[in-house]
């Protein structure tokens, strides 16, 4: 009885690695993703030769990318499936299993740190930003992308349903609204030179449906809304979707910070376009 289930909860891990895949493919299809992953490297200015962590790297591909800027770039995610996902797509990329809070590097051996998608599941983002300042050497960079879940923009005939959607499910999260605490999370974290841009994203394609369902079921499963509403509402995107009549809005922060320390790190950073993939 224990091995049944333990297996059943085998299935319904890979099951959701699987889910969480196809969103995230989904997500680098949209149009803007891949501007804003080259945002963020531009920010990242890698200098060649130095190393660069991807925390959270997910399936990978922003380490494969910023290997092309000519730095040993490593992906670090505490998931062992989605590593062995990102291992399976990008066989000559470094993966490391660790978390944002405990990385494992030693102090001041990193130049560059980005994380997207990540500090709003975490419980204590100031323990992941304190773990960023350890790793980082003097003048190391720290870029850190994230939507804001509050404020998610979605065309609906029913407007009061879709605000309790979005609202339910930013408060099933960790820390939903970490993207608007960037600035002062990095300034706190002895930080210097913060910069923070806003970059909505607009999606109208029928490539949204998953991440628009993945917004929808955790809801249902709280009990925030009722499921048969839920279905109806998403029922209605789909329809919207198959009428090229879907529209999503996500405002996704962007912030850059350097690390303090004596002198300029050494190098030239990299321009961005030239060995940096756009």
């Amino acid at each position: 009885m224990a091995e049944q289930h333990g297996n059943r909860e085998a299935v319904a891990e890979h099951r959701g690695t699987e889910a969480l895949l196809a969103v995230l493919d989904a997500a680098d299809r949209m149009p803007g993703a891949a501007r804003l992953r080259a945002r963020s490297y531009e920010l990242l200015s890698p200098v060649p030769g130095s190393t660069v962590v991807d925390v959270g790297c997910g399936a990978g591909r922003a380490v494969a990318e910023l290997a092309g800027c000519g730095v040993r770039a490593v992906g670090v995610d505490p998931d062992p499936r989605m590593l062995a996902a990102a291992r399976a797509r990008w066989p000559a990329a470094e993966f490391r299993e660790a978390g944002a809070e405990d990385l494992p590097f030693a102090d001041g051996s990193v130049l560059g740190y980005r994380a997207d998608k990540v500090f709003h599941v975490l419980q204590q983002p100031e323990r992941a930003v304190a773990e960023a300042r350890r790793v980082l050497g003097p003048g190391g960079r720290i870029v850190l992308i994230g939507q804001e879940w509050d404020t998610i923009m979605i065309d609906s005939e029913d407007a009061a349903l879709t605000r309790a959607i979005v609202h339910a499910r930013a408060d099933l999260l960790g820390t939903p609204h970490t993207g608007r605490r960037y600035r002062n999370l990095l300034l706190d974290g002895g930080f210097a030179e913060v910069t923070v841009e806003v970059h909505t994203g607009v999606f109208t394609g029928p490539d949204t449906l998953p991440l628009l369902t993945r917004l929808a079921e955790p809801v249902c499963a709280s009990g925030a809304v009722d499921r048969d509403r839920a279905e109806g509402w998403l029922a209605e995107q789909r329809r919207r979707a198959e009428a090229d009549r879907l529209l999503v809005a996500v405002p996704f922060f962007v912030a850059a910070a350097s690390a303090r320390g004596r002198g300029r790190r050494p190098g030239t950073p990299a321009r961005a376009g030239a060995g940096c993939p756009r």
